[in-house]
């Protein structure tokens, strides 16, 4: 499922691409655009803008809570069954794109020398070469998906 977040929403596109949900997030303003956009890549639109939701023939999740985590509870009642264990920490949570592993050698002197001495396996964005590894954040997540779940 491909989603479209708008501007008010930024926290939430990057849990969304946490969890692996192809997400893009615009600052867009006029609605007509943002809806032509979600209609040609096939997106959700996800917004607090009821003006949006108004639009017949359009497929979108409205949230009303200012909390993150709270948008975040409401939405996956909608996507719970699209959470894939394997999906999780598959793209960048900056750019959207799909990051790809990388050989340990390859990252030494971009990451901090005890992650590069505690960790075996790296990945990189190939859009903005922002490089990941599993880190404290997992539990981090694992703790957030509980809570709203």
């Amino acid at each position: 499922m491909k989603l479209l977040l708008t501007q008010e929403l930024g926290r939430l596109a990057k849990w969304l691409r946490i969890l692996g949900f192809d997400t893009e997030y615009t600052k867009e303003n006029n609605f007509s655009k943002i809806i032509v956009e979600a209609l040609k890549e096939d997106r959700v639109i996800i917004t607090k803008r009821k003006k949006i939701c108004e639009h017949p023939g359009i497929k979108f999740i409205k949230v009303s809570s200012d909390s993150y985590k709270k948008q975040l509870k409401e939405i996956l009642s909608f996507l719970k069954n699209h959470i894939k264990e394997e999906n999780i920490f598959s793209r960048c949570n900056i750019c959207n794109v799909q990051i790809k592993e990388i050989e340990k050698e390859k990252v030494k002197g971009k990451v901090p020398k005890y992650v590069l001495a505690t960790q075996k396996k790296f990945y990189f964005c190939p859009k903005c070469n922002k490089i990941y590894w599993q880190g404290s954040h997992w539990q981090k997540v694992e703790e957030l998906l509980k809570e709203v779940l």
